[in-house]
């Protein structure tokens, strides 16, 4: 299957156009667009309205500094993922998942990540237990400890 690719329309601030051929298959909300720039790096948009036949509207998870009409823009198919699993504790990423503590990126693709927009679980697969949260900070853990969750 071919990659459905676009233009950029418009840029204002965050917020940017972009046009597909009439006829291409425009992408879902919250799928995310993808755009190289010259200098290798990846700016990732996600659409958030369809404007008009073959228009999409989305939001930067970047700077769109130095960003022009025109510039090609590749759809992936699928929402941001973030990674999942005990791998992810202790790391810092950023708001597409890519890591930012120098250690290298986690797989996000498969069982290894999911989408940032998801349902919400079930309620009978909620736990309903009460369990100690450890701050770490012996004090607070004694006089008066905290629950998880909310």
């Amino acid at each position: 299957m071919s990659k459905v690719t676009g233009k950029v329309s418009q840029i204002i601030g965050p917020v940017v156009d972009v046009e597909f051929q009439s006829g291409a298959d425009l992408p879902k909300i919250y799928d995310s667009l993808e755009i190289v720039n010259k200098d290798k790096s990846k700016l990732v948009l996600e659409v958030q309205s369809h404007v008009g036949e073959n228009t999409v509207r989305t939001i930067s998870m970047d700077s769109t500094d130095g960003l022009s009409r025109g510039v090609e823009v590749v759809a992936t198919g699928s929402a941001i993922q973030m990674p999942v699993g005990d791998d992810v504790y202790g790391r810092l990423f950023n708001v597409i998942g890519d890591a930012i503590d120098g250690l290298g990126n986690l797989p996000k693709a498969g069982e290894a990540g999911l989408p940032i927009h998801r349902e919400a679980p079930k309620f009978e697969d909620l736990s309903t237990s009460t369990e100690v949260l450890f701050t770490g900070i012996k004090v607070i853990d004694l006089i008066e400890p905290y629950a998880k969750g909310g």
